[in-house]
């Protein structure tokens, strides 16, 4: 299949844009920015790339169809007129999910059988089979409706991305990789300049600095559901990898985690060693609280204890009262912090300069970013909206 294709890119909340513009950054086209997801076009090459290349991305779907539907026989019909056997082969496994947003139709499980029966006749017919095997690979198929206008896609990235193939290790709370990715693009990091996390637990971020300064692609360790789809076929992956082994840089970078648990930072040098980054970041057991550099400007990105229970809470406010001074102190830094506490600033005696409403999972947060030397009694806030 050649030409322009469809493609959408998923991400968290508050994140399209990032996403919009690591996917212009590729060189495509982006055609549609709704909540969570972005749509580009370009031909089969970029969902390679996408998936290979995306940093914030959460999937890769191949759109395959679009229609307007206001009920379940519109539905039906739509999908069914749909070529899945240029997509699905006669023993493809398609399990079918279903988003539905501000739509007249509004029962996730029967649009999600209706569509699963429409599929499956269509390709019964084609094929000439009664009953579908299901038995081969898995397509998962998506019917995203928004505003009564249904988009089908199929899933091309098979794990979901942020599940890079570095992180063999497991850690209590750790950061999802995409969204450690989009914290450090989000605070305008350079290569050049400093980088640290003085909580840096078992590492995402650092090692994500990591990849984004030398250049190396966050998919470069993994395989993808669509690697055996003949539309996709194996000299374009061949030929992506290739140029992402092209693109690593020998760039020296200067990033530093630090955190109080010994246990954590064995992980984290795990993590880095596993990413190809280790010589790129240097690990070190310190207290937060005591945090210094004698470098005239860098950049902290940090994702520090949220305390959610209520047993924790306290400790936590202290912790971030008693960690303010060594922030304040740092000549020329810029601090960006993810926190769900919403008297961060107070607590830190410090305003930001620019919040962003987030998800770290489940958990609604800011991200907070504190310019060199601005603190509460320095006046108004200058806040920026998402």
């Amino acid at each position: 299949m050649s030409g322009k294709l469809t493609w959408i890119a998923t991400a968290g909340y508050g994140l399209e844009g990032v996403l919009a513009r690591e996917i212009r950054a590729l060189g495509y086209e982006t055609t549609d920015v709704q909540t969570s997801r972005v749509t580009f076009a370009g031909g089969p090459e970029a969902g390679v790339r996408a998936n290979l290349w995306l940093r914030t991305a959460g999937r890769v779907r191949l759109c395959v169809g679009a229609f307007d539907a206001s009920d379940f026989d519109q539905l039906f019909e739509g999908v069914r007129q749909v070529r899945w056997e240029d997509y699905l082969p006669r023993d493809a496994a398609f399990p079918v999910g279903c988003r539905l947003v501000n739509s007249q139709i509004k029962s996730p499980s029967d649009t999600q059988a209706i569509v699963k029966k429409a599929v499956a006749e269509r390709l019964g017919g084609v094929y000439h089979l009664a009953r579908l095997p299901e038995s081969g690979s898995e397509r998962p198929v998506e019917a995203h409706i928004y505003r009564d206008r249904v988009t089908l896609s199929i899933d091309t990235s098979g794990a979901p991305l942020h599940r890079r193939g570095y992180r063999v290790l497991n850690a209590d709370a750790a950061l999802r990789e995409t969204l450690a990715a989009a914290l450090v693009l989000l605070s305008r990091w350079r290569p050049e300049v400093p980088f640290a996390d003085p909580f840096c637990g078992s590492g995402t971020l650092c090692v994500e600095a990591a990849m984004i300064g030398r250049g190396i692609a966050p998919g470069a360790l993994r395989t993808f559901g669509a690697e055996d789809w003949p539309i996709l076929p194996a000299a374009l992956w061949r030929q992506a990898r290739e140029e992402a082994r092209d693109s690593v840089s020998a760039s020296v970078l200067s990033i530093e985690g630090a955190d109080i648990d010994a246990a954590a930072l064995s992980m984290a040098q795990t993590h880095a060693r596993k990413a190809g980054v280790a010589d790129s970041i240097r690990f070190r057991r310190a207290d937060a609280r005591r945090f210094a550099s004698d470098v005239p400007g860098g950049f902290i990105v940090t994702n520090p204890p949220y305390g959610k229970r209520l047993s924790d809470r306290a400790a936590v406010e202290r912790l971030y009262r008693e960690t303010s001074p060594a922030l304040r102190a740092l000549p020329g830094w810029t601090v960006c912090v993810l926190s769900s506490h919403t008297r961060l600033e107070a607590l830190l005696g410090m305003k930001a300069a620019h919040r962003r409403a987030l998800f770290n999972g489940p958990i609604a947060c800011r991200f907070y970013e504190f310019t060199a030397r601005r603190s509460a009694r320095e006046g108004a806030s200058h806040a920026r909206t998402p």
